[in-house]
């Protein structure tokens, strides 16, 4: 989804495969079959050019972000965001900066 939603223009499924399959250890066969699921979830959008098909995101990245966080979080933390936050915290997986950006993101939603 990130290489669709960096594009300007649909991509084909080599044009995805050129910029995921090697850092992945992906194949073409790989990336079409994933393209075709994402399809099917009505995710990405597939229109027809000659033999081969042009792939758009329907969701926006902000969109699908906000719902797998909001999951997440139900999943995991019962719904509650200070417990992954906790969490995070306890398993020292938050920098000083994190701590930061994170207390002045806390105080700007205060105002």
């Amino acid at each position: 989804m990130e290489v669709l939603w960096a594009g300007r223009e649909p991509l084909t499924a080599a044009d995805v495969c050129e910029t995921v399959c090697e850092d992945r250890g992906w194949t073409l066969p790989t990336v079409k079959t994933l393209l075709s699921r994402l399809v099917t979830k009505r995710a990405v959008e597939a229109k027809p050019d000659g033999r081969r098909y042009l792939y758009s995101p329907l969701i926006e990245r902000d969109d699908y972000v906000g719902g797998e966080s909001r999951r997440l979080v139900e999943r995991l933390f019962g719904g509650r965001p200070a417990s992954l936050f906790a969490h995070l915290a306890e398993q020292e997986a938050l920098s000083a900066n994190d701590l930061v950006e994170i207390e002045a993101l806390l105080k700007e939603l205060k105002q």
